[in-house]
């Protein structure tokens, strides 16, 4: 193995990578091969021949099958995975990263690679068991953690991040309501429509169709062009203005959604968030300050919530996003990840910094920029601003993880074992190897920083 880290990154083939207008799990795939190329990783981006990246480009199907019907998706898809796990199988990578959902999986036992699968949520429970019996051979990452399934092991949970750049603050309050997402009953237009409706705010719809049948009778009869306007699907510069414009986001999902892209890029505008409390959502919204979390089904507090947004500091909803859901902090925590699972020193640059090396053990590097207060929870492994850690200092794990358990007066495997009984019972063998490993990970680290000691010569 070289130094330089080889990524194969996997993405699926639907849409082109970036997306040019929907297309969320390329979007997020796009965000972080392009960061991973900043950082000097040798990234292979397998993708549809008309995507744009900066990193080495495999291609086998030209186009999305979803912007070109003619395409057998079946077709395609079974020829773009066999050609990243053909790569694979020759050593070409040292992470095999799949965006690509439960079919992959099926190949991991085919190649000693590692295989890196972020789970981009679960389309139903009929996919669920291919995640089970390949659970061993795969890495999971969840995107939030509403949506870790206890009957399945998880290396990490990374929420997605986005480039702050392609979102324009704006100070004033916006002129319209806006939903921003797919046209079906799981994303909430026809509620979204029922606030607009009683607040007699402007509406402005925006996303694909994907039920046509909802759309014909719960969303168009509503849609006048005056209060209640449809626009499409929109590409990035449209998105920034479109959101940016808005007094709120209204997100009344009808589902336990597993993140919201739009919910974060709509914060990083300024223009707070609306949503029902399910899924990620108490996750991404800092409630009464980026937006207002109310009860699942519940319009009439929707409807009052509207009236509350003036409240609310547009400059906070910006700040929330930049704090924890930017793209540099996403590429830190997979670069972390990666370095975790292979256990060795890769070669990481930061974007216009000096090239430095970055030890397996150490926190990913916060080079150019502030540091966030806290630190970063063994458990989780997400940054917390309230931790605590064991007597010894081996164990760092956040109040949430914690579930009360007091860890300063214990020492590492006292600690280990008393987070691990808060747990679920399901979660707590897993949770136990994780904490095992990083207080491995943290002793060794303390022994490298300490002095070695001098051993006297033997007669």
């Amino acid at each position: 193995m070289t130094d330089r880290l080889r990524v194969g990154m996997l993405a699926p083939i639907a849409w082109r990578v970036p997306p040019s207008h929907y297309g969320p799990w390329e979007r997020v795939v796009s965000i972080l091969t392009e960061g991973l190329v900043a950082r000097d990783v040798d990234v292979t981006l397998f993708a549809t021949a008309n995507s744009i990246t900066r990193a080495r480009l495999a291609a086998v199907a030209p186009r999305g099958y979803g912007e070109d019907p003619s395409l057998d998706a079946k077709v395609y898809e079974c020829l773009h995975i066999a050609a990243a796990f053909e790569q694979a199988s020759k050593g070409e990578f040292d992470i095999l990263h799949n965006h690509f959902d439960f079919l992959p999986l099926t190949y991991s036992r085919l190649v000693t690679t590692p295989v890196v699968t972020t789970v981009h949520g679960f389309s139903s429970e009929r996919i669920v068991p291919v995640y089970r019996a390949y659970n061993s051979s795969t890495h999971l990452v969840a995107i939030s953690a509403s949506d870790r399934r206890v009957d399945l092991d998880y290396a990490a949970t990374i929420h997605h991040g986005i480039p702050l750049d392609e979102f324009t603050f704006v100070a004033g309050r916006g002129e319209y309501l806006l939903f921003f997402g797919r046209i079906h009953p799981d994303k909430g237009a026809r509620e979204a429509i029922e606030v607009a409706r009683r607040t007699g705010h402007k509406l402005i719809l925006a996303g694909i169709v994907q039920d046509a049948e909802y759309n014909r009778t719960a969303v168009e009869p509503f849609v006048d062009g005056q209060q209640v306007r449809y626009v499409g699907s929109v590409g990035p510069a449209e998105r920034d203005a479109l959101l940016g414009g808005a007094t709120a986001l209204l997100h009344l999902i009808q589902f336990d959604e597993p993140f919201g892209l739009s919910v974060v890029e709509a914060m990083a505008t300024g223009t707070p968030v609306i949503a029902f409390r399910r899924g990620s959502m108490p996750e991404l919204i800092d409630d009464g300050v980026s937006g207002f979390l109310v009860a699942p089904g519940d319009i009439d507090r929707a409807a009052a919530a509207v009236g509350q947004v003036g409240e609310l500091d547009r400059k906070a909803a910006r700040a929330h996003v930049e704090r924890h859901f930017s793209a540099e902090r996403m590429v830190d925590a997979y670069l972390h990840l990666y370095r975790r699972l292979l256990g060795r020193d890769v070669e990481v640059h930061l974007p216009d910094a000096p090239q430095h090396r970055v030890s397996p053990t150490a926190e990913p590097s916060q080079t150019g920029r502030a540091r966030p207060p806290g630190a970063r929870c063994d458990a989780c492994h997400a940054r917390r601003s309230h931790v605590q850690r064991s007597r010894d200092g081996l164990v760092t794990v956040c109040r949430q993880c914690a579930r009360g358990a007091d860890l300063a007066t214990s020492d590492a495997e006292e600690a280990i074992a008393a987070v691990a009984s808060r747990a679920p019972a399901a979660e707590r063998r897993a949770l136990t190897r994780r904490l095992l490993a990083r207080r491995t990970i943290h002793a060794a680290r303390r022994e490298r920083r300490s002095p070695a000691q001098t051993v006297p010569a033997s007669d």
